[in-house]
């Protein structure tokens, strides 16, 4: 009988090569995210990957090449930040990795061999739920927060949005693996084909019946937000001649009819309490424009010691008073995690030299005309649960601000861009992205795109028809009921090995220790 670590031929004996194989088949998905936006190779991406894990000689093989494919995949995912970390990205990414390799084990478990049609059933549960639990864990922000998610690979895809307002990202995540494993189980056991077409077919029964009675958002009224994109700024005094590009392009909106402005992040560089000449400009451009404009300060606060990044509402007469403290900092951009331990990566990429202050909570701003907003600032549209609690929290229009400035010719904007479409389709709720230089774009309440999107090479002010929906998507009423369910098929995996290791221990024929011979008997003649 052939080995199962020869299924894909000789050259993977070899634990190095097998190993290189791992983390490439794990780079794969990366083609499924913008850039690439291939969002259909999504669900057969995994398929190599999971192939070459079912075919380990040994579970702990199969383990590491879950770690080794989990450090390809990020990796290939992040490889935008390797100008900015070098090789402290490298040492990120083999440490995470690790999170993927009780996942090649499970994929041993239930894919090895010739799996019956109970373990296949169990197995379109498990490996989606471990999976779950692996993006649930690098989500926490101090691992890196969730960029990448598997199932925000379908921000344009129609189906997969109205499925995101029932279960949110997750749900994606998780549905998107089951396909994985169904094709991965037709493409290598012939006698087990069937079961996978019923677990197919099942998956988009389910998947069907979700997009039927998942509601529709109701659209009862519109409002022109106005984007203002000043585009890269470079040279001596960046701040100051950012500050009056922006100001040139606000006052194009003169006369349009706009019900707010917004500007992308660290749009001013100065607190405003300490300059108080630019927030008087800010103020004249709001009475012009007859909008209050939601600017982003990066700067050291007057009122209170350290730097902090802040969502901004200034109005005619000033700065309103309402502002956003950006929460939740980007680990090794904005702050360094552990920075007496790790403070070396500072002298290695372009980490921060100084950590910045959190907020404390999130702020829904009332901006006139009826309007409610919750700005967001850069890496939080990438948290699901915080555009959720905006929502909750009576917003109308979600609001983020960020730039992607440092990795302007890379895939990173377009990546950054997309997650507000599954943010607006969560939430019901129309989601405007405003960045320095692209890429810039509004969605609406399902998540289709409105308008076209402000690229790279943009510096302009633009005005978009905001549709404005009511009521209470399913994600926002439930919340991450997808991972709570994946939580409880694990525990259940848990108590069932356990039950099976102790039936296999009881069952187990008891070794007969070797009688012992006493001095009186004879080795020929037992008992003389």
């Amino acid at each position: 009988m052939k080995r199962p670590d020869r299924a894909f031929g000789p050259w993977l004996v070899s634990p190095w090569r097998r190993g290189l194989v791992a983390a490439l088949a794990g780079a794969l998905p990366m083609l499924a995210f913008p850039a690439p936006s291939w969002w259909w190779f999504a669900y057969v991406a995994l398929v190599p990957w999971m192939l070459l894990a079912r075919s380990a000689p040994t579970g702990r093989r199969a383990a590491y090449d879950g770690w080794l494919g989990g450090f390809g995949f990020l990796l290939a995912v992040h490889h935008w930040l390797l100008p900015s970390l070098h090789v402290f990205l490298v040492v990120i990414a083999a440490l995470l990795g690790a999170l993927w390799a009780p996942w090649g084990w499970l994929v041993r478990r239930f894919l090895a061999g010739v799996p019956s049609p109970g373990r296949i059933g169990a197995a379109l549960l498990v490996l989606p739920s471990g999976w779950l639990m692996v993006e649930l864990v690098r989500s926490w922000q101090g691992l890196g927060g969730p960029w990448g998610l598997l199932g925000s690979s379908q921000w344009q895809v129609e189906p997969a949005l109205r499925l995101a307002s029932v279960g949110g990202v997750w749900l994606l995540s998780f549905l998107v693996v089951a396909v994985n494993v169904a094709v991965t189980v037709l493409v290598s056991v012939r006698q087990s084909r069937m079961p996978a077409v019923a677990g197919l077919v099942a998956t988009a029964a389910a998947t069907s019946a979700a997009w039927v009675w998942s509601p529709r958002p109701e659209v009862d009224g519109r409002v022109r937000i106005a984007v203002v994109q000043p585009g890269v700024v470079d040279g001596s005094a960046s701040g100051d001649k950012r500050f009056a590009r922006e100001e040139t392009l606000t006052r194009r909106l003169v006369g349009k009819g706009a019900d707010l402005v917004v500007w992308g992040e660290s749009s001013i560089g100065f607190d405003l309490a300490d300059r108080p000449d630019l927030a008087r400009r800010v103020a004249t451009l709001s009475r012009e424009v007859g909008a209050d404009i939601l600017v982003n300060v990066d700067a050291r606060r007057s009122d209170r010691p350290g730097i902090y990044k802040s969502s901004v509402l200034v109005g005619p007469h000033g700065p309103t008073g309402d502002r956003y403290d950006k929460m939740r900092l980007v680990p090794f951009g904005e702050y360094v995690p552990a920075r007496s331990l790790l403070g070396w990566a500072t002298s290695v990429g372009k980490a921060a030299g100084e950590d910045r202050r959190r907020g404390t909570e999130q702020v829904v701003m009332d901006v006139g005309h009826g309007l409610r907003i919750g700005p967001m600032i850069c890496f939080e549209t990438a948290f699901p649960d915080m555009s959720r609690h905006l929502a909750q929290d009576g917003a109308d229009v979600l609001v983020a601000q960020s730039s992607t400035s440092t990795f302007q010719h890379s895939w990173a904007p377009e990546q950054h861009a997309s997650l507000a479409a599954l943010r607006a389709a969560e939430t019901g709720r129309s989601m405007v992205h405003a960045t320095l230089t692209g890429v810039s774009a509004v969605y609406g309440p399902d998540g289709g795109r409105i308008g076209s999107w402000l690229g790279t090479d943009a510096s302009s002010a633009v005005v978009y028809d905001v549709p404005l929906a009511r009521g209470v998507t399913p994600y926002v009423r439930f919340g991450d009921w997808p991972v709570h369910g994946a939580l409880l098929v694990m525990a259940a995996l848990c108590v069932s090995e356990g039950t099976r290791a102790l039936r296999v221990r009881r069952t187990a024929p008891e070794r007969l220790a070797p009688r012992v011979r006493t001095s009186r008997e004879s080795p020929a003649r037992p008992g003389r």
